[in-house]
């Protein structure tokens, strides 16, 4: 290592997206007697919107996103083609931008590391521009990255903000529109408004695969608003991603036992297996480190949190399986319509991950929006599981 900086600190985060980004701003706010370093090769929380229901999020843990609400609504819609429907329910929306303000106030200057890491361990990493950095726990934060050992459909997006000139009149968000031509699985358009102008609007598909051609996407969203007589002047950010939508998967391959380096979020197992979404792990995690940090076992707590998680998700993966396995592709959209003719308390349970038993007995019951043999099928596969 000769010629190259040594550093320590107490925490090192690796990864500076959602799970990282909330991990250091909990950490900072509630243990600021701890040296917290984040590691993050691009800007803090990149160029993406996320969102989330009001009851996502429990109020002991709401401290920690509440300022970084940049968007809020007090109802979405959902449009199917058999079925239309308003729920009245919060729905708020987070910036990139505002997860990067919020670490750069609450970490102290230089405490976030522009690089990359090329090498993770429990209690030290080496950086791409050289040099190693030291610390007494080290948090993986990087996301997901590739699941091959994991069986998976996926949820795949372009999203762009429009400025529409004289309005759009969208005065709350559409978070599925599925009128739209069935192409690639189930996809639908979300719809975000961030002003009168200016909304955000995304072509989402649940698709057998992870390719998504960026260009094309564009395509489609230019030719939705066109459809809606939208006049648009500008462009004004743009995010993709591929999200999993887990079917089955071993955890134990997921995170092997022998890594002994402490993860959180998407990198953990930590998120919605039917939606991909990884928020409401993100932020109870990010609420329960300072507490945790002080332990020795440390990151044999954060694997058997993750593991916990993982086993409350097989319902999860059973729908997934269904959606994937018994549905075909442009009648994916059924499952769904189905799904949002249910209670409001259920529907915000499934999102939170916070299913009961008869929630579940509820949405299996009655003759399956896919064809039943099929369905039989999907069920009998014990892998899901």
């Amino acid at each position: 290592m000769a010629g190259q900086s040594i550093d320590k600190c107490d925490i090192a985060i690796v990864g500076g997206g959602l799970a990282g980004g909330l991990a250091a701003l909990a950490l900072a706010r509630q243990r600021p007697d701890l040296d917290v370093r984040l590691v993050e090769p691009g800007p803090v929380g990149g160029n993406h919107v996320w969102s989330f229901f009001d009851s996502d999020i429990a109020k002991k843990d709401r401290w920690l996103v509440a300022p970084l609400v940049r968007y809020h609504w007090p109802r979405y819609d959902v449009t199917f083609p058999a079925h239309r429907r308003t729920m009245r329910m919060g729905y708020k929306s987070i910036t990139g931008e505002a997860l990067a303000e919020a670490v750069a106030a609450a970490l102290p200057e230089g405490h976030v590391i522009a690089d990359k890491a090329k090498h993770v361990a429990p209690d030290h990493l080496l950086l791409s521009r050289g040099g190693r950095l030291s610390a007494k726990r080290v948090i993986d934060a990087r996301g997901a990255g590739k699941f091959p050992t994991l069986d998976c459909g996926w949820q795949k997006f372009v999203g762009q903000a429009l400025t529409v000139t004289g309005g759009h009149g969208v005065d709350h968000p559409v978070v599925m529109d599925a009128t739209v031509e069935q192409k690639d699985g189930y996809r639908f358009v979300y719809l975000l408004p961030f002003d009168a102008e200016t909304l955000f609007v995304e072509d989402t598909y649940y698709s057998d695969d992870p390719d998504l051609e960026v260009s094309l996407i564009r395509e489609r969203i230019a030719a939705y608003a066109a459809a809606q007589g939208w006049d648009i002047a500008a462009t004004t950010r743009e995010e993709s991603g591929v999200l999993p939508v887990v079917i089955a998967g071993d955890f134990d391959r997921l995170w092997p036992a022998s890594d002994r380096t402490a993860r959180i979020g998407a990198r953990a197992g930590m998120f919605h297996a039917t939606t991909g979404y990884s928020l409401p792990d993100a932020v109870r995690t990010a609420a329960a480190l300072p507490s945790l940090v002080d332990r020795s076992d440390f990151a044999e707590v954060l694997r058997d949190l993750a593991r916990v998680s993982w086993r409350r998700q097989r319902f999860y993966r059973m729908l997934g399986a269904m959606l994937f396995r018994a549905a075909e592709p442009d009648a994916r959209y059924r499952i769904f319509e189905r799904f949002y003719r249910l209670s409001p308390r259920l529907i915000a349970r499934f999102y939170a991950g916070r299913l009961t038993t008869a929630d579940k007995l509820r949405i299996l019951s009655g003759k399956p929006p896919v064809p039943i043999g099929r369905a039989i099928a999907a069920l009998a596969k014990r892998d899901w599981r």
